[in-house]
């Protein structure tokens, strides 16, 4: 009795050590949240953002003949036969430029033949000008070679200084011509009545 009772207990034993006990790990499995994305796959762009243009090249074997406009920033190095707007224009050494220049930041390294317009304007060691500059902020090296005249104005971008100096001077040349018709009336109006009072004085002989 007593051997059959132990067998039968070193069986339940051997039931239960075969049972399959649950893992571990299983309940952190099914609690643990989802992994984040890769790094590499990264995080979505904000849908305002957006990313700045990389300044635009003209290399030095460039010929354009016509004018070049950008919102953006441009870098020159070739030749140019045409007005040139821009935000940051940077003129090379080997560049040419034949037409007006507009931009509101202007580094001049090379040859510009025409009117300047910025409202910061840097000409280096290296850099040929001839035109008049307009400008709000002018930076001028030593060596820099200069042919023109320098005006300084608040809104170098616009029209607005070039027609009131233009104004001006259609109402000074206007005041002289003025003038000029005044004092000859009054001169011809003063030999008038010397001329009377000498035919008067006659007379009266």
């Amino acid at each position: 009795m007593f051997s059959k009772g132990k067998s039968s207990d070193t069986e339940a034993q051997k039931q239960r050590s075969q049972t399959p006990s649950a893992p571990a790990d299983q309940g952190a499995r099914t609690t643990a949240p989802p992994s984040a994305p890769a790094a590499s796959q990264g995080a979505p762009a904000p849908a305002g953002s957006k990313a700045k243009p990389s300044p635009s090249l003209l290399s030095s074997d460039l010929l354009i003949k016509g004018n070049v406009s950008t919102t953006g920033d441009i870098q020159i190095e070739g030749t140019i036969e045409g007005d040139v707007r821009a935000h940051l224009l940077t003129v090379g050494e080997t560049a040419t430029i034949r037409g007006e220049v507009i931009a509101d930041d202007v580094v001049v390294n090379g040859r510009v033949v025409g009117r300047l317009r910025g409202l910061k304007v840097r000409l280096t060691a290296s850099a040929r000008v001839e035109g008049d500059i307009v400008h709000k902020s002018i930076a001028i090296e030593s060596g820099a070679h200069f042919e023109g005249s320098v005006q300084r104005s608040e809104d170098p971008l616009g029209d607005g200084g070039q027609a009131s100096s233009g104004q001006a001077a259609a109402k000074s040349s206007a005041g002289a011509k003025a003038g000029g018709s005044t004092g000859a009336a009054e001169k011809g109006a003063a030999s008038g009545t010397a001329g009377e009072k000498k035919q008067s004085g006659a007379e009266t002989g």
